[in-house]
């Protein structure tokens, strides 16, 4: 029974030890995106201006404007269009 035990607490320690690296993974991931976006963000209007630029599809400011409203609204800020282009 003693190597049973040796192997339940290594299984043990191995489980916890995975779980603390994956949750630092994770927690530190996380203050690298918030900090990114706080400090090193586009601004919408330049992304406007850049994407407009890029665009091989001639498109209403108004409605350019709009999509890329819609996509930070839904992505909560963390998404940005880079290309507008009709499939």
């Amino acid at each position: 029974m003693n190597e049973m035990g040796v192997a339940l607490e290594l299984l043990g320690v191995g489980m916890v030890t995975v779980f603390i690296i994956l949750a630092l993974v994770v927690i530190i991931g996380n203050l690298i995106i918030r900090f990114v976006n706080k400090y090193m963000g586009e601004d919408v209007k330049s992304q406007i201006k850049k994407s407009a630029g890029n665009s091989t599809l001639e498109i209403n400011p108004k409605k350019f404007a709009a999509i890329v409203s819609a996509v930070n609204l839904v992505t909560k800020g963390t998404g940005h269009v880079t290309n507008v282009r009709k499939l």
